[in-house]
Formats: structure tokens, sequence, C-alpha cells
């Protein structure tokens, strides 16, 4: 396997980046299982690993940890914040007194005395960005955490955090993790631009869009989602939007299919193959998922097949708008105009 640079660190990763939303109650809840998993990507030359306080309620840490005894110098390893953990109001979110209580969960959580790269899981219009990037500081001065990244910021939240850790010395939003697929790539009009002027290292999740580029779903199949069974907007099938994106799995899954691929191979191929892209984070459940996505990373798609992706998604769009991770909170009804 072949590794990049991450941004402007200095540091090699892989372009896989082992997701661990899936080890847990979440997903897969046998922990010796999910260990296996974790040691066969390691095996395959995945060096990075990624996850968060959040998944499973600290399990997905926890499984991290142990799986990563006596191997925890050889991987990249991140982790995420900001995420409710209870109810109790303080105890989520970007602020310094949640950051500095919550790394040290992690750590312990994680079986570990350092964090390779601690991102903020979402921006806060609460929270004075220099409030988080301050504490974050902090962290990285006193050695329990190396680098520090955002996830799913806007391309004006990246520009303004890297003013703020220019103006007041602090450090800097080292990688950017956003969604990113062949049916969402909203991202190519202005994130991954950004990123790329900044010198970001930029992480994506999901480059299967939620399994829709697995294959589990396809039109007229007897396994495709109800929006009865499920009510999220991004599976309800009777929208437009899913409807086309139906129609477009079936052309893709052909245009895989002509040039000896897999729908899943060229997914993930497809999100890769950016130049703004450092790694594409796959987060299998079972081995048998891992498997399928290890071939991806010795995949590079030639000029013609990204030529007929871009006429089936042109470039810059999400094909249905609700797989959009950005605006949640600027285009609610009281932040617009009432």
């Amino acid at each position: 396997m072949e590794y990049r640079p991450l941004g402007r660190t200095g540091v090699q990763v892989s372009p896989l980046c082992l997701g661990a939303m899936m080890f847990g109650p979440w997903g897969n809840n046998d922990t010796a299982d999910s260990i296996r998993i974790i040691h066969r990507a390691l095996d395959a030359g995945i060096n990075f690993i990624d996850t968060a306080d959040v998944y499973s309620g600290g399990a997905s840490e926890e499984i991290v940890g142990q799986a990563l005894d006596g191997r925890r110098d050889d991987v990249f390893l991140a982790t995420k914040f900001f995420m409710p953990m209870n109810e109790e109001p303080n105890q989520r979110g970007g602020s310094r007194r949640w950051i500095i209580r919550e790394v040290e969960n992690s750590l312990r959580r994680l079986n570990t005395d350092y964090i390779d790269i601690y991102q903020v899981h979402r921006p806060s219009p609460d929270t004075d960005v220099e409030e988080t990037l301050g504490a974050l500081t902090d962290l990285v001065r006193q050695g329990e955490v190396r680098y520090i990244g955002s996830s799913s910021y806007s391309g004006s939240q990246i520009v303004e955090a890297q003013w703020a850790s220019r103006e007041r010395n602090l450090e800097r939003f080292v990688t950017e993790q956003p969604p990113y697929s062949i049916l969402v790539r909203s991202i190519e009009e202005d994130i991954l631009p950004t990123v790329q002027r900044h010198g970001i290292g930029t992480l994506t999740y999901s480059p299967l869009s939620g399994g829709w580029l697995s294959g589990r779903w396809r039109k007229d199949s007897a396994s495709t989602p109800t929006s009865s069974a499920r009510p999220n907007a991004r599976f309800d099938m009777s929208s437009p939007a899913n409807q086309r994106k139906l129609d477009l799995v079936e052309e893709l899954a052909q245009l895989a299919e002509q040039n000896g691929l897999t729908l899943i191979e060229l997914a993930i191929a497809f999100v890769i193959n950016h130049p703004g892209v450092t790694a594409a984070i796959v987060g299998p459940r079972t081995m048998e998922q891992l498997e399928s996505y290890l071939p991806a990373a010795d995949i590079t798609l030639s000029t013609d097949v990204l030529d007929r992706i871009d006429q089936l998604v042109a470039p810059g769009v999400t094909v249905n708008p609700e797989d959009n991770s950005y605006g949640a909170h600027e285009l609610t009804p009281l932040a617009r105009r009432r």
C-alpha cells in the first residue's frame, strides 16, 4: 500500500483509514471479532484509525485501545469530541471545560498517553473558535495531543479557524473530515479547494454514502428500505431524490462491471483518486466488509471512467440534499429570518 502525506505535517498515512464507528453496540458487539478486523486492517497496510468518544458511548475507543496493545506506535490514531455524551448540558461541545475533561476520558478508553490527531466532531455556533483552539493548543503543548483537526466545517469556518490560529499564535487544524462520495459531491465546490489552498489533509467519511454504493439497496430489490422502516429522510424511498439515487446505483454498478470492478471498489477509488483527498474513512462492521474495501487502495480510475461518473453526477452536486452535513444551523428559520 502506498502512503500519502497528511497535509503539511510530514506524517505519511494510508489512503484508507479504518473507521471504528461500527465497533461496539452500534454495530459489531463482538469485541474479539472487532479486534480481529482491526488487526487484519493493520496487517494489510492500513496505518490510520479514526474513532470518536460518542461511538457506542465510548465502547469503540475501548475496543480500539485493546486492539492496539503492543502496536500503538505503528498507528496514526485519531479520535473526536463534541457530540453529547449524556444529558448533562456541559458534557458536550467545544468549550475549554469539556475539552480538557474529555481528552482524559478518551486517553483512558484508548489505553494510550497520546492522541495523534484530536478532532472537533462538528462546529459550534455558540462557541468562539478561539476558545476551542486555545484549549486544543494547550493539549498539544502538554503532549497529550500531537495534532488537531476539524470535521464537517464549511469553507468559511475552515478559513476562520486558520485565521484565528495565525492571529493568536494557536495550533492550526491540520485536517478536515467531510462527507464525500459519488452521490455526495458538494465539497468539490468549496471545501476541497479551501483545504488544498491551506495545505490541510482531508479525511473523507462515508465513501459508500451510507450504504447506497455498497450494493445493499438496488432498484426493485426486496432489501430496499421503506420510509416506515427507515424514517430518516436519507432513506425515504418515496422521495424523488432517492429514486434518482437508485437509478444512479444501477448505472454505476454497470460502469464498475464494465471495468472489472465491484461497485464498492469503484466508489472508494473515486474518492481517493481526487487530488485533494488524503484518505477515505471506511467503517466495516464485519471482516467480509473490510475485505471488500481493501482492493480499492490500489485502484486508479481511468479518465474515461471519471468522465462517465461526472456525466452521471455532475461535479459539486449532492443528489439528495438530506445527505449534506452542512448548514444545519445556518438554514434554520431562526437563523435566516424569524
